[in-house]
């Protein structure tokens, strides 16, 4: 018997997300016979938007949906603008029937708000990461491709969602499918679970000197509170001079201002991505005093916090 996938789409869905797990089940039909089957699913049975405008037609609304072993969130921007508690129960009602859930892109930030992550390992697109673990600190967030954690399923998205359909395929076909199927798509290679969400830091920057790929890859995870300069050195094994002769070599520019960068490009991810107030936001990116954050905020991205968070949120 094919085995029955449903993926729920958000309003604003990615379609790259969506396209990129439903194309290799397609493939994997093609090489190995029916295989698998798949619905799209939304909450009244309507189409649903894109994030890229496009209009995605429904097979059902999910409280009638045929029954499946697999359901997957697939969200995008705002996952939580229209999520309600009508979703949050029959998604609930689907665990208690022992599916397995998951969430592509932001789609785990749906599965977190009904309770359903709750001890488990879950991922999410990167661009959400820091949002999500603010809005849920008790919850294991990582920066995996994929996460596959009992009866849970999440994936960052993009082409991540590629992965995870071929580890699955991979699971339960046998190696030799999934690699049919990847040549399908002209990937190089199948990437891994734990293969990282961005680019390494020395390509993300363009530089290649160990000790300042370090310092970077500190500052990253110290965003809040965040290293003295002094505590950044020693903890690449440097003075104070040296550190600041790499940075301006390499990125002509100075430890500190290079920090705030990192800071508040996380609080604009904050705006756009959660209620918090400008006050909370610039708390949790390591700013003690609003007034300099919104300074600096200006600077940096042309607008002032405020702003910017109504103009995203514009229609």
């Amino acid at each position: 018997m094919p085995q029955t996938i449903a993926f729920f789409l958000m309003p604003g869905f990615s379609a790259m997300g969506f396209i990129s797990a439903l194309e290799p089940l397609r493939v994997a039909n093609r090489f190995g016979g029916p295989l698998y089957r798949w619905q799209v699913l939304s909450l009244d049975g309507a189409a649903v938007q894109a994030s890229n405008g496009m209009s995605v037609n429904a097979d059902a609304a999910l409280a009638q949906a045929e029954p499946a072993s697999i359901v997957l969130v697939v969200a995008g921007f705002e996952p939580l603008a229209q999520a309600t508690a009508k979703l949050f129960a029959a998604l609930r009602r689907l665990d208690h029937a022992g599916v397995m859930l998951g969430g592509i892109d932001t789609g785990a930030m749906v599965l977190a708000e009904a309770g359903l992550l709750d001890g488990y390992r879950a991922t999410l697109h990167w661009e959400a990461l820091e949002a999500f673990k603010e809005r849920y600190p008790r919850l294991v967030a990582t920066q995996e491709l994929f996460e596959i954690d009992r009866r849970r399923i999440t994936c960052a998205g993009g082409t991540a969602s590629i992965d995870l359909m071929l580890h699955l395929i991979g699971q339960a076909h046998g190696s030799e499918l999934a690699v049919k199927v990847s040549e399908q798509f002209v990937l190089g290679r199948i990437r891994q679970r734990q293969d990282h969400q961005r680019l390494q830091i020395g390509a993300r920057y363009g530089i290649s000197n160990k000790k300042l790929i370090h310092a970077i890859g500190e500052m990253e995870k110290h965003l809040e509170p965040p290293l003295s300069t002094l505590e950044l050195a020693a903890a690449i094994k440097v003075t104070r001079r040296q550190l600041e002769r790499l940075f301006r070599a390499y990125l002509n520019e100075t430890p500190s201002n290079f920090y705030v960068g990192l800071r508040l490009d996380k609080a604009r991810q904050l705006l756009a991505q959660t209620d918090m107030s400008v006050t909370q936001v610039s708390l949790a990116c390591g700013f003690e005093l609003p007034s300099y954050f919104t300074r600096r905020y200006k600077q940096r991205f042309g607008n002032c916090p405020r702003e910017e968070r109504r103009q995203s949120r514009s229609p």
